[in-house]
C-alpha cells in the first residue's frame, strides 16, 4: 500500500484529501505544521507528497527545497492563489505538479494515482543494457541514471533526468511542449504544459555553461524544443 504524507492546516480539507486517498486504496497522514510536517517528510518514507504552500512555521515552498534536496519523490503542491507566479515557483523548487484551491477531490486522487504510476516506472529496475548517450561533454549514462557534465555530475530530478534523457535519445528532433508534457508527465489534460518550460530552464541551469545561450536544448520558437548535435 503507498503511503501519502499530506502537509495541511485546514483541517476540513486535509481530511476530505486523506478520506478520498483512503476510499482509493492509499495509507495517509496528515501533518498541520510546516516544521513537524518536514521532519515526517524526511524521516517516515513516504511515497508522495501533497503539499499546501501556505503553512504555520515554515512554508510550502521551503519544505519542498529541503525536500527536494535530500529526496527524489514526487511531490504535488497546492495552492490557493491563482498567480502563475506561485506556480512557477513551486516547479522551480522541484515540485512535480501543482493543484489550485478550490478543486475536486477526484482530480486529487487522479493527479495523486498519475505521478506514483509514473515515479514507478521510472525508478522500476530494467534489465543492464550498459547504454551510454554521450555528446559533447555531456554523458547520460541509462543504467546508473547518472548525468555527467564534463566530468561533472549533474543532480537531476526524476522529471528532469526524464526530459533530457526524451530530448537527447531524439537529436534533433522537435518536441512540441504539449507532446513533452504528455510523454514525461503522462497527465494528459490533468496538467500545465507550461509545467515544461520551468523543467527546460531548471535543466538548462544544470548542464548548460551559459543558460542563455544553450548548446544542448535549443528553444524553436512558437513550436517547442529540440536537443542539438
Amino acid at each position: 500500500m503507498k503511503s501519502i504524507l499530506i502537509i495541511e492546516d485546514e483541517k476540513s480539507i486535509a481530511e476530505l484529501e486523506r478520506d478520498y486517498l483512503e476510499s482509493h486504496g492509499f495509507n495517509v497522514h496528515i501533518e498541520g505544521r510546516g516544521d513537524i510536517g518536514l521532519q515526517k517528510a524526511l524521516a517516515d518514507g513516504y511515497d508522495l507528497i501533497v503539499l499546501d504552500v501556505m503553512l504555520p512555521k515554515l512554508d510550502g515552498f521551503e519544505i519542498c527545497r529541503e525536500i527536494r534536496a535530500k529526496q527524489d519523490i514526487p511531490i504535488l503542491m497546492v495552492t490557493s492563489k491563482k498567480e502563475d507566479i506561485d506556480k512557477i515557483r513551486g516547479l522551480g523548487l522541484g515540485a512535480d505538479d501543482y493543484i489550485t484551491k478550490p478543486f475536486s477531490p477526484s482530480e486529487l486522487v487522479a493527479r495523486v494515482k498519475a505521478h506514483l504510476a509514473r515515479y514507478e516506472r521510472l525508478t522500476a529496475d530494467k534489465p543492464s543494457t550498459g547504454q551510454v548517450i554521450q555528446i559533447r561533454g555531456l554523458l547520460i549514462d541509462k543504467q546508473a541514471r547518472r548525468v555527467t557534465i564534463h566530468d561533472e555530475e549533474a543532480m537531476l530530478t526524476g522529471k528532469e533526468y526524464e526530459l533530457l534523457l526524451l530530448l537527447a535519445s531524439h537529436p534533433n528532433r522537435v518536441f512540441e511542449k504539449e507532446e513533452l508534457f504528455e510523454r514525461v508527465w503522462g497527465l494528459d489534460a490533468l496538467g500545465d504544459p507550461a509545467t515544461v518550460t520551468v523543467h527546460i530552464r531548471r535543466l538548462r541551469e544544470k548542464i548548460e555553461h551559459d543558460p542563455s545561450k544553450p548548446q544542448y536544448i535549443e528553444t524553436i520558437w512558437g513550436v517547442g524544443y529540440r536537443f542539438k548535435v
